[in-house]
């Protein structure tokens, strides 16, 4: 969506701020994310028992669940609103690479739902009886793994984004993709391992994810417009 003559960063800027403004006026997509969160981490006692040590020790795996599960939300509207209101078709004609703008999206979507995640998993670790080492450990597995599952997301978004109502196929889509982030962010997490291996691996496919999945994401959306 960038002008005649306009800086490129300016224009991914003006992108960055509109998304996150409508993403704040439309969605409450933080809000939404974080209160979705905090319904599963509160029902996991109702279902396993309100032993403190069994909560402890699957709190990791519970608390990545979660993030992945909240991540899916919004995310078949990342590309669907504007295929609706015709930004879609000008982003496609724009001189700015589409890859660029999948990253820009990618990055409020994240700012929007993940971030808050991030910012809340040590408070609901505690509800599940978690130690330091593990709440630290829960948040920077959170920090480095939920861009990966956003940026993921958005292949399969861009793979809907001619359908109405394409939740549960993005669901379908997305979440093989994103076990062996799941395998690795719990292992960092809950110590089942040296922290450091399991961490490095999550920051490899995080980084993998950033170097591929634009480039599959603008592919979808071109194929899609044809």
């Amino acid at each position: 969506m960038k002008q005649s003559g306009a800086p490129l960063p300016s224009a991914l800027g003006a992108l960055l701020v509109r998304d996150l403004r409508i993403g704040r006026r439309i969605g409450g997509a933080a809000s939404m994310g974080v209160l979705f969160f905090l319904c599963l981490v509160a029902i996991t006692p109702f279902a396993v028992g309100p032993d403190l040590a069994l909560l402890a020790r699957i709190g990791p795996a519970i608390l990545w669940i979660a993030a992945l599960l909240a991540t899916l939300l919004g995310l078949d509207r990342l590309f669907q609103a504007d295929a609706e209101d015709g930004s879609l078709d000008l982003f496609l004609m724009s001189d700015t690479p589409l890859e660029l703008i999948v990253l820009v999206k990618c990055l409020a979507h994240w700012l929007l739902t993940g971030l808050p995640l991030v910012i809340a998993s040590p408070f609901f670790g505690l509800m599940l009886g978690l130690d330091a080492r593990a709440l630290e450990g829960v948040s920077a597995s959170l920090l480095i793994g939920t861009p990966a599952l956003t940026l993921i997301g958005a292949i399969g978004a861009a793979l809907i984004v001619s359908l109405r109502r394409g939740g549960l196929l993005l669901a379908i889509l997305i979440l093989p993709l994103a076990i062996p982030i799941l395998i690795f962010g719990v292992a960092a997490a809950s110590g089942a391992m040296a922290f450091l291996t399991p961490f490095l691996v999550l920051c490899g496919l995080t980084l993998a994810a950033l170097a591929l999945t634009p480039f599959a994401a603008a592919l979808a959306l071109r194929n899609g417009a044809e």
